[in-house]
């Protein structure tokens, strides 16, 4: 019997950015190395053609998403589907799930805060409904670093697939031949000092297994 392995497919797969908000800025953990995850997957998006839907939390007493998190920084244009105001807690709010259910998605990339929080709720409530869920662990964080590394083994546990965002790119670019590989190559080349200072700030030393 076949193997079941849970991939992040090209055309299938939505990235989720959960509550960057202003008034976390000054007490997330690393809160300036997930920006640079956050900047470097939503500039992958544009060149994936992958989604964006992006939650805020009570936003009228948090504030609104980062500017430099912003899709309309980004001029993600079509590629946003939307920002979710929410007081749950999870993503997975009815809002959330009338998107996916029109786009017919299957596979959710989760970054963004509190992990052991939002995060952690929305991945097990999504797993819940039978989306494949990817957590990257240099795009999550909570206030205490302590929290992060309890909370990716739950996922893990629960059945989320616990990634890092350069791995999780590659993955859905699948072929070096393809017209937009030079175009992620430059990004991840670019990033790349950004990216060793995200994975040194945000992953425990041993990964979550």
């Amino acid at each position: 019997m076949a193997l079941s392995v849970v991939k992040a497919v090209p055309g299938r797969t939505v990235f989720f950015l959960c509550d960057m908000q202003e008034r976390f800025r000054s007490a997330i953990h690393a809160f300036d190395k997930l920006v640079l995850t956050g900047q470097k997957v939503i500039k992958a998006a544009k060149i994936l053609e992958v989604p964006l839907v992006v939650t805020e939390q009570n936003p009228r007493a948090l504030g609104a998403t980062i500017t430099e998190l912003s899709p309309t920084t980004h001029n993600l244009g079509a590629l946003h589907l939307g920002t979710i105001e929410k007081t749950l807690f999870s993503m997975a709010t009815p809002e959330v799930f009338a998107i996916l259910e029109r786009r017919q998605m299957t596979s959710i990339v989760l970054f963004g805060i509190e992990s052991h929080v939002c995060v952690l709720q929305s991945t097990l409530d999504l797993l819940e409904r039978g989306y494949q869920v990817h957590v990257l662990a240099d795009g999550v964080s909570s206030c205490n670093k302590e929290e992060v590394p309890f909370a990716l083994a739950r996922m893990r546990q629960a059945g989320a697939q616990i990634t890092t965002s350069e791995s999780l790119l590659f993955q859905l670019m699948r072929d070096s031949s393809s017209p937009n590989f030079k175009a992620l190559s430059a990004i991840i080349k670019e990033e790349k000092e950004n990216t060793t200072n995200a994975l040194q700030a945000l992953l425990p030393v041993k990964p979550a297994l």
